[in-house]
């Protein structure tokens, strides 16, 4: 509360006590009462006021800063009648009611939609595993033809499959603590599966796989880093150009193991590079037909976060690395030593 509001908050309360002092002055001096104690009285008038009004404004000013301070501290700010002492102003009390109502329509309100988000997000994740059941159905009824047209049908089934699997965890992710598995993982089987999980797909783009030696082990959750690279082979598919590789490896670098998924494909301008973890971008790439949602990266960012996995791209020109740091836990590998 600044020194001026207040002051011109408390104008009437002023002008009223001038116009006291104006009416006291005349009535005083027409009682023949001496001009000098009229200005006394005038003066000690005036300045028990200005102490009064100073007195109220540091009192006041003190106040509303503790109830500032403790608004800044709270995370959820509608809970602030919660923690604040009854004011013992009756307007102030007033104030005080009407945030207790307010709080009480947001708790509900938030209640309300906590609960519409739980049950929307458990109809999704009923619906995919249920519509998963006719995918592996046809899947099956595929994979006994071994024409060129079924192996086309699969490779769009695999498409629809990825798709279900990225909707699944994205109801998932807000939560994804409640879903944890952490256990020693060995790189090169979780990057095997997700490469079976396109196998039809990388077929059908041509695109030569290339696997470096990477028998290194770390601690994850297998189910999340394998939905991650799925994300990543998915986009490496989408964005490919002629002759297309796909190379994974394997390092270790200031005590992290780091696995690099690189493609020889289209590559990310450097100008979208820093925004494709972004919820939604798409980028340039993503508005040249290519039917971009902005999700998956977006994902891979959300899920990397809840593991401690750090990811990072580069891209020059041509061409996308993918970068993908996992801990290491020093105290497993002096035992392991």
């Amino acid at each position: 509360m600044s020194g001026k509001q207040y002051l011109k908050n408390q104008l009437p309360v002023v002008l009223i006590n001038l116009l006291g002092m104006l009416a006291l002055a005349l009535f005083l001096i027409a009682g023949d009462q001496p001009i000098q104690t009229v200005l006394f009285i005038l003066v000690v008038w005036w300045i028990v006021l200005a102490l009064s009004l100073s007195a109220f404004y540091f009192s006041r000013n003190k106040y509303l800063k503790k109830l500032l301070d403790m608004a800044e501290q709270l995370e959820e700010r509608y809970l602030l009648p919660e923690i604040m002492q009854a004011p013992e102003r009756a307007d102030d009390q007033v104030f005080y009611r009407m945030m207790k109502m307010a709080e009480k329509s947001m708790l509900e309100r938030i209640g309300e939609v906590q609960r519409e988000r739980r049950e929307y997000k458990e109809y999704i994740e009923q619906w995919i595993h249920e519509v998963k059941t006719p995918i592996t159905a046809m899947k099956l009824l595929c994979e006994n033809h071994r024409s060129l047209f079924f192996r086309e049908v699969l490779a769009e089934l695999e498409k629809i499959n990825q798709y279900t699997e990225q909707a699944l965890y994205y109801a998932r992710s807000e939560h994804a603590e409640k879903d944890y598995s952490v256990r020693e993982v060995n790189l090169c089987d979780v990057v095997h599966s997700a490469i079976a999980d396109h196998k039809y797909l990388l077929r059908q783009s041509n695109m030569t796989v290339e696997i470096d030696e990477i028998e290194t082990k770390v601690y994850t959750d297998e189910k999340w880093v394998r939905f991650i690279l799925n994300q990543i082979i998915g986009n490496a598919i989408k964005y490919c150009a002629e002759q297309p590789v796909l190379h994974f490896e394997a390092s270790k670098t200031n005590g992290k193991i780091v696995l690099s998924v690189s493609d020889n494909g289209i590559g990310i301008p450097q100008s979208d590079l820093p925004r494709i973890f972004e919820k939604g971008f798409t980028g340039q790439n993503g508005r040249t037909g290519k039917n971009s949602t902005g999700i998956g990266l977006y994902l891979c960012k959300r899920l990397c976060d809840k593991l401690g996995i750090g990811i990072t791209a580069d891209s020059e020109n041509r061409g996308t690395t993918i970068f993908l740091s996992f801990q290491m836990n020093d105290f497993i590998i002096g035992v392991q030593g």
